[in-house]
């Protein structure tokens, strides 16, 4: 009898609980690591683990500044706006969300443990909550305020 692979069986009920939650960066996320689990291609995981979340930072960066680059925003109306309380608010809340994603990935580096309950908690407030699937880097943070961790 075959034994079974438990981080294959976590990788499967994540992508199962992305399905659910109509949660498809996790689904996705979880499939693909599932694929390079048996298809026997390990080489890639500490390579993932190392530069992933870096990899993703800049996509999801690129995925910002692109109506810059393709001229879509107007860069004279975004300057023009950068004094209104509403753009400073927004720089505040930046300069806040920024730090608290520093801080949740630096808990995610030292108690990687926690992973699993972020993401069901994600996948929770998409599902329940109607939210965008964007929180657990930003609920690390928030957690190690709580946490008091560094």
């Amino acid at each position: 009898m075959p034994s079974i692979d438990p981080p294959a069986v976590a990788l499967l009920a994540l992508a199962a609980f992305g399905v659910l939650g109509s949660n498809s960066s996790i689904s996705i996320a979880a499939v693909a690591l599932l694929l390079l689990r048996v298809t026997k291609l390990h080489q890639a995981f500490p390579w993932l683990e190392r530069y992933g979340l870096s990899v993703g930072i800049v996509v999801l960066t690129v995925g910002i500044l692109a109506p810059i680059a393709s001229g879509s925003l107007d860069v004279r109306a975004m300057y023009a706006s950068i004094f209104h309380w509403q753009s400073l608010a927004a720089v505040v809340v930046g300069l806040l969300v920024a730090y608290l994603g520093g801080r949740g990935a630096a808990l995610l580096a030292q108690q990687p443990t926690i992973v699993a309950g972020l993401l069901l908690g994600t996948i929770l407030g998409v599902a329940f909550l109607r939210g965008v699937p964007v929180g657990p880097l930003i609920a690390a943070g928030i957690l190690s305020l709580l946490l008091g961790a560094k």
